[in-house]
């Protein structure tokens, strides 16, 4: 099954943090077009970490960077905690949020969250690490997102 996005030869995508957030993340969110579909839609509950690199290939050189699009899935219907529980882990925050700025104005937010196997409060930290960037909220409440 072929699940990697087709590039151009020689292409490599190491965007930054401004970039993520003020060009993909925000043209998702407004349903704008990006250029190239280099980051897939997935849903980050019903799969693995271990299996994300298959479906979120760049063209077919080697990657240990995997980037896709994801919805937030609550907990609980009426809450804000947010359900990040998959069949065999779950995904836990660590540390605190980093701002991304764009010139001197903050866009977005990036959130690290590490995976463990089982289930809390007794998982076993795995090496998983995944990076959630968020757009700041405007005074209009703009959904909120993640890469």
């Amino acid at each position: 099954m072929e699940t990697f996005s087709h590039v151009p030869p020689g292409f490599r995508f190491h965007p930054t943090d401004e970039e993520l957030v003020d060009y993909y993340l925000r043209k998702k969110v407004t349903s704008r077009r990006i250029d190239l579909d280099v980051i897939k839609d997935v849903d980050l509950y019903k799969i693995e970490p271990w299996d994300l690199q298959e479906l979120c290939r760049i063209g077919t050189e080697e990657q240990n960077e995997w980037y896709f699009f994801s919805h937030k899935d609550k907990k609980y219907p009426t809450g804000t905690r947010t359900n990040r529980a998959t069949a065999a882990g779950f995904w836990k925050a660590t540390g605190r949020d980093k701002a991304i700025y764009s010139k001197h104005d903050l866009i977005g937010m990036r959130k690290t969250l590490v995976f463990y196997k089982g289930r809390a409060p007794n998982g076993q930290k795995s090496d998983w690490i995944m990076h959630e960037y968020r757009l700041e909220t405007d005074e209009n409440g703009t959904p909120q997102a993640r890469i």
